[in-house]
């Protein structure tokens, strides 16, 4: 069964969006803020609840939900993204890494036409069934920048619904 079957509507759930082969993509600003603009415009148009969140240079971590369908978002905006990063990518000719993540991110599909992928496949979807259990995820999530040695505090890390000034907007959780 496909983990996108799992996310069932109206919940919410801690999700891991993770960059293909763990290709630290998320160290430039340009990419960054490619993701920072999808999330922005599904929380804006597409009712996307954002709780808590990091962006780390490989991965992204969420506590999400939605009244529509969650599954249906995180496609959508996995799809919109890697359009965007794998032609930025392309593109940016100041790009020192450009071949080595093209490589990477590089696949043949069954009848043998080349094509990218950015994302690996599933959101790996875990549903919060407990205010204890969304603390500990929450925890988790805000925790990683620091696990990693990248900050000594969470709130020092930018790209964080611990970071007092998130570029994304979380909700509270209540």
């Amino acid at each position: 069964m496909s983990e996108y079957l799992k996310i069932e509507p109206n919940r919410n759930y801690f999700i891991t969006l993770t960059v293909k082969d763990w290709v630290d993509v998320f160290t430039r600003e340009c990419y960054v803020n490619i993701v920072l603009d999808s999330i922005r415009y599904c929380q804006q148009s597409k009712g996307l609840d954002v709780y808590s969140y990091v962006i780390m240079p490989t991965h992204i971590h969420m506590i999400a939900g939605t009244d529509g369908n969650l599954s249906d978002i995180l496609r959508d905006m996995k799809r919109h993204t890697a359009r965007l990063i794998i032609k930025e990518i392309q593109d940016n000719l100041g790009e020192s890494r450009r071949e080595w993540m093209m490589e990477r991110f590089r696949y043949r599909d069954s009848k043998g036409a080349m094509h990218h992928q950015f994302w690996q496949e599933g959101n790996y979807p875990v549903e919060l069934y407990s205010m204890k259990f969304i603390l500990q995820k929450q925890h988790y999530i805000h925790m990683n920048p620091v696990k990693t040695g990248m900050v000594s505090w969470p709130q020092h890390y930018r790209l964080s619904s611990a970071c007092e000034d998130s570029p994304i907007k979380v909700m509270p959780i209540c």
